[in-house]
């Protein structure tokens, strides 16, 4: 069993930036492959990004540039640093975990962006 906690979500005007983290506990965290995802009102979830248990990275086509995963296993957290944010990237971002086709999910947390 994996927690996830989810944090750093909030209002951000366009072109602004926002970090959210993703704090783990109850596993070893650095065997599972972390992802971002996020659902906008009205819309399915989407994978945004990706990172494995050995660094390799994916980003979602439409977000490379300006989204960047990352972890830091001795903090058993994930991150996700969101630059030049635009109103279609309004969301709820969820924090997931994945090894041997388990999968968990932390609770979520708000992103809007809008002036």
């Amino acid at each position: 069993q994996v927690q996830l906690v989810e944090s750093g979500g909030g209002l951000v005007q366009p072109g602004g930036s926002l970090r959210l983290s993703c704090a783990a506990s109850g596993s070893i965290f650095s065997i599972y492959t972390m992802n971002w995802y996020r659902q906008a009102p009205g819309k399915q979830r989407e994978l945004v990004a990706t990172i494995t248990s050995g660094g390799s990275l994916n980003y979602a086509d439409s977000l490379k540039g300006r989204f960047t995963i990352s972890r830091d296993n001795a903090k058993n957290t994930v991150y996700l640093q969101m630059n030049s944010l635009k109103p279609e990237d309004t969301a709820v971002y969820y924090c997931n975990a994945k090894r041997l086709g388990m999968g968990y999910w932390g609770q979520g947390t708000q992103v809007t962006v809008s002036s």
